[in-house]
């Protein structure tokens, strides 16, 4: 039975699995014939052959990265020639070399249907007016998301190559009520606005999706931005590799939804690989079901989640993230015997008003590591009382004191996209 895709979002439990499995076996099927990528990986000889969905082996991301070292320069995960894909983006290159990828038009349209369903989640409409604050790279940043929009009728301001100020001033010219950009650069955009003079809680502005970062899901990161902008933060997560496959939706705050009408979600202990039970955290792995010309079959995502399946209040059985992507298995930092991720230091730091920016630099020496924190304190705050401060809150959180340093104002860099405050030195853990 074939579903339209706004029926497909409030399918149960068992016909949402249902349907997954019809989509599996038909992309499958289709990929098996001419995909030599995953004709080697599943050592397949028959695309009539019965496989065991939870029996097939993991993709993970140094596979691929050889596999283009390999067969340069897209490598052989292509289930079509060559020339029949019209675009190409990479990968930003934060873990290892960048990957490449193709779609062809078909995949492409399979991008913006599942950003209609982000926006739709959000609850925008034909009369929203979106910016897009970046510049269009061959990162995948926002381009499905400004192509969706456009399909679906809205006005899109492309703002690359121009000041913050610039594109905060083009953006109230033209009563804009949606942007999309990183986390980051939504409080950058606040600093300046606050500099400038420019009322953003006044504006038309009334949502921001997020991406790139966990900092959507932080609870005093959120807080900020949308205490500075008048505006609702929604949290949307998604990779160049895998597609667009998380959404947070109007009725639920701190949770993002799978698309599971598209994705196969599961998670995993990352050392055992065994599944974990529901509520428990793990690495998230992903299949994508609606991209055949470069699919990904289990893919190790590296992010760190925890999942619930239970009904959400918007009325989705789709499986929801808690707390969004919580962070990164190999941005794991052991710093005096405990475990920590960056973005647990990030909702400490985001809840003092008085930090500007801040970086993380750690050095690693066998088992052992230390953390120091430089911290750009805003033009009004007590930079002495700060520091002491985010020294005794982390210490009380994660049982550990750092050193924390001030810095003189705008000595640490602002950022567009992807957000590097994390600097690490000599070895790292687990290598």
């Amino acid at each position: 039975m074939a579903f339209h895709i706004q029926e497909e979002e409030t399918l149960d439990r068992n016909r949402l699995s249902e349907l997954q499995n019809r989509k599996f076996a038909a992309m499958l099927e289709h990929v098996l014939r001419t995909n030599a990528f995953y004709q080697r990986k599943l050592n397949a000889e028959s695309t009539n052959a019965v496989f065991d969905f939870h029996q097939l082996p993991f993709t993970t991301r140094r596979e691929i990265q050889q596999d283009q070292a390999g067969h340069p320069p897209y490598g052989t995960n292509l289930t079509y020639p060559a020339d029949a894909y019209v675009r190409f983006h990479q990968t930003s290159g934060t873990s290892g070399a960048p990957m490449r990828w193709l779609d062809r038009a078909e995949d492409w349209a399979w991008w913006k249907r599942c950003w209609g369903v982000i926006y739709r989640a959000a609850g925008v409409t034909d009369q929203d007016r979106f910016i897009f604050p970046f510049s269009f790279g061959p990162f995948i940043g926002f381009w499905a998301a400004f192509e969706s929009a456009v399909s679906l009728g809205n006005l899109c301001l492309p703002a690359g190559a121009m000041t913050t100020k610039a594109r905060l001033n083009f953006m109230t010219e033209h009563d804009v009520t949606f942007v999309g950009c990183t986390p980051t650069y939504a409080l950058r955009m606040a600093e300046v606005a606050s500099e400038e003079g420019i009322d953003l809680a006044g504006s038309t502005v009334r949502g921001l999706i997020v991406a790139g970062e966990p900092g959507g899901n932080i609870p005093a990161t959120r807080a900020k931005i949308e205490s500075s902008w008048g505006a609702r933060v929604f949290d949307h997560t998604g990779m160049t590799e895998i597609g667009p496959y998380g959404f947070e939706c109007v009725e639920a705050r701190g949770g993002v939804h799978i698309h599971e009408s598209e994705f196969i979600a599961e998670v995993i202990d990352p050392e055992t690989t065994e599944p974990v039970s529901e509520g428990k955290s793990g690495e998230l792995v992903l299949t994508n079901l609606g991209r055949w010309g470069s699919p990904l079959i289990r893919y190790r995502t590296g992010d760190h989640v925890r999942l619930t399946r239970e009904r959400c209040s918007c009325g989705r059985w789709f499986a929801r993230m808690e707390g969004g992507i919580l962070g990164r298995i190999d941005d794991m930092l052991i710093i005096r015997g405990n475990n920590v991720y960056p973005a647990t230091i990030e909702a400490i730091l985001r809840q003092f008003p008085g930090v500007a920016e801040f970086r993380m630099e750690v050095e690693e020496r066998d088992a052992m590591a230390d953390l120091r924190i430089d911290v750009e304190p805003t033009p009004d705050a007590d930079g002495v009382r700060l520091k002491a401060e985010i020294a005794d809150a982390i210490r009380d959180r994660l049982n550990f004191r750092p050193s924390v340093s001030l810095v003189a104002p705008g000595e640490l860099p602002r950022f567009e996209m992807k957000a590097r405050r994390l600097v690490r030195h000599g070895k790292r853990s687990g290598n």
